[in-house]
């Protein structure tokens, strides 16, 4: 964290935890996570990730009410239970890889999100034929717990078996809610073991609350009245270039 939370701190940090909060509260969860890679322009990875956790733990109590025991169990306990294994694999990576490391992951993720998007809507990658079982729930758990420990990133594996199983559109947003409200609590513990916190990130995640909150709130509202494909678009773009700065800063 920098030692003062200035005008161009929170140039990025307002923009990013707003976007966040919309995608939480109306768009199924999986482009939350481009939050991080806004973040990682202007401060350490650890200190990007740190800094969101509070915050999108935040966003999930929020956005659980209206989406109250809408989930579908069985998929959210195969994902959940998939990501404990998950978490613990990030948790050793963090303890020995630097920040180029992150840096690299991070931005490989953001690419590799809007591939895999534009892929799977291209007909290049198939639909599942028939729904997955839970064990592959938990296989996909476990890569869910993995890349939302190391950029908060586990919307997409997720979303590949809760598409699989071929959910409503509220009751998907639901799953993944109540999931990443879990997989968030499961982080906790590690990140602060791991030193990721400090007064600082505290101090700043004070002063975005109120933005956390309103961008549940906005996307929330706008679950129902704005196009998938708008948002996602605007998305994609959005993190193809903020994706390949960092590939870009972690390789040089």
């Amino acid at each position: 964290m920098p030692e003062v939370l200035d005008l161009t701190f929170f140039a990025f940090a307002i923009p990013a935890v707003i976007f966040a909060g919309i995608s939480k509260g109306g768009f199924g969860s999986g482009a939350a996570f481009a939050a991080t890679p806004l973040l990682a322009l202007i401060l350490e990875p650890g200190a990007a990730i740190g800094l969101m956790l509070p915050l999108l733990m935040l966003m999930d109590v929020t956005a659980l009410k209206p989406y109250w025991r809408k989930w579908d169990t069985p998929s959210a306990w195969a994902l959940v239970l998939g990501a404990v294994p998950g978490v613990a694999l990030g948790a050793a990576l963090y303890s020995i890889a630097n920040p180029d490391v992150f840096r690299l992951l991070i931005g490989l993720i953001a690419v590799g999100f809007v591939a895999f998007q534009l892929a799977r809507a291209n007909g290049l990658i198939p639909p599942a034929p028939r729904p997955m079982s839970g064990r592959l729930g938990a296989f996909w758990g476990v890569i869910a717990g993995f890349t939302s420990f190391i950029s908060h990133a586990g919307g997409p594996p997720a979303a590949v078996y809760l598409l699989s199983r071929k959910l409503d559109k509220t009751t998907f947003q639901a799953t993944t809610v109540i999931v990443f409200w879990a997989i968030n609590l499961l982080k906790f513990v590690p990140y602060f073991a791991l030193g990721i916190f400090t007064w600082q990130t505290a101090k700043a995640d004070l002063l975005l609350i109120p933005f956390a909150v309103l961008g549940v709130w906005i996307g929330v509202h706008l679950h129902h009245k704005m196009s998938e494909r708008l948002f996602f678009g605007f998305t994609y773009l959005f993190l193809i270039l903020t994706g390949t700065k960092l590939i870009w800063e972690g390789l040089t």
